[in-house]
């Protein structure tokens, strides 16, 4: 999954050895609405639109693994191959169409409501209620109770990608992930968009939304902890109850994630451009080091996907939408070496 100012292009590669290619027009969320661009504000965007575009490209890849899975089944009826071949390339036609808006949106709010439970509400009621057990409750005003909450939040984070990664479908989707990182170090090197420089690389990539949301945890224990001392001194407890007063500091804390954001993103774009510096590759250690965890050395085939699919933006941004073939459209190629006779050499 790739994408550029004007395009946005997911590769998929069939069971068959062929690379499904698909190309639509890139079009920013609200993109009326310029404010939402402006520095300190944008990360969030940029955040909700990887969730979307993520999403999108796992839809359009599982349609494509159906297909296959439909084929096979069909090539094993007494009907023969020539069936076989119909009901796959018909279940291929109908990857052009994307998923609906409604079903796309219904699973980013899942993933995100699923994200503030594991995440923000889990670790902030664990560290109270666990405060009360050990003897000495905590309280929001305390910079300890943010710091111990921001530590079983990561640790919560670690265990989470750490069981996932157990899933066999998971850690591939993890090595492709190492795939693209290694392309764009390849791009960024203004090297040829091969294999055999993209292995050069490592997997590991300082502007990974990985190294974000690593980010976004520890700058949220410092915005917390100015914060919710501030909010008590002017307006004091919400209610008096222990317990209910917890469950609003979690509901304050969602809104404040939106700041918190966009100081994360702002900070990864100022390190990332000075990491031949001490100060600079020492504050983006923590994500890099969780990236180990979230990206795996990917197959040569799988650098071959990545590639793919990064050419197709550089080809799309070097021709513009009017010429040649339109953007929003999907092709199909026996290998890489044909996807590089039908984008350049040089991506």
């Amino acid at each position: 999954m790739m994408r550029s100012p004007n395009s946005f292009a997911v590769a998929v590669r069939r069971a068959s050895g062929e690379i499904v290619l698909r190309e639509s027009p890139w079009r920013p969320l609200l993109a009326g609405w310029k404010m939402l661009r402006w520095p300190f504000i944008r990360g969030s965007l940029v955040l909700l639109e990887s969730l979307v575009n993520g999403i999108s490209a796992l839809n359009f890849s599982a349609r494509i693994a159906m297909a296959d899975l439909e084929k096979q089944a069909a090539d094993g009826e007494a009907a023969g191959g020539e069936a076989g071949a119909q009901a796959g390339a018909l279940d291929l036609d109908a990857a052009r169409k994307d998923s609906s808006d409604f079903a796309i949106w219904a699973t980013v709010i899942f993933a995100l409501g699923l994200g503030i439970g594991l995440f923000i509400a889990l670790p902030h009621m664990a560290v109270w209620l666990g405060s009360l057990l050990a003897g000495r409750e905590l309280t929001v005003e305390e910079l300890s109770f943010h710091a111990i909450v921001g530590v079983v939040k990561l640790g919560v984070f670690i265990g989470y990608i750490a069981l996932i990664s157990l899933m066999k479908d998971v850690r591939r989707v993890f090595e492709f992930h190492g795939a693209e990182h290694q392309s764009i170090y390849t791009y960024e090197a203004g090297q040829p968009l091969t294999v055999e420089y993209a292995r050069q690389h490592i997997p590991l990539h300082p502007r990974c939304g990985t190294t974000f949301l690593i980010m976004v945890i520890l700058l949220s224990i410092l915005v917390f902890a100015l914060v919710f001392p501030l909010l008590i001194w002017l307006l004091g407890e919400p209610t008096g109850i222990t317990w209910l007063d917890h469950v609003i500091y979690v509901l304050i804390k969602l809104p404040l994630l939106f700041p918190i954001a966009g100081l994360a993103y702002e900070f990864q774009r100022f390190t990332s451009k000075y990491l031949d510096r001490w100060w600079a590759r020492a504050l983006a250690w923590p994500g890099m080091f969780i990236q180990r965890l979230t990206t795996r050395p990917p197959s040569d085939d799988q650098l071959e996907i990545a590639l793919t699919s990064l050419r197709k933006t550089l080809w799309r941004e070097r021709v513009g939408a009017a010429d040649g073939e339109a953007a929003d459209g999907l092709n199909v190629f026996c290998d890489f070496d044909a996807v590089v006779e039908e984008l350049g050499e040089a991506g």
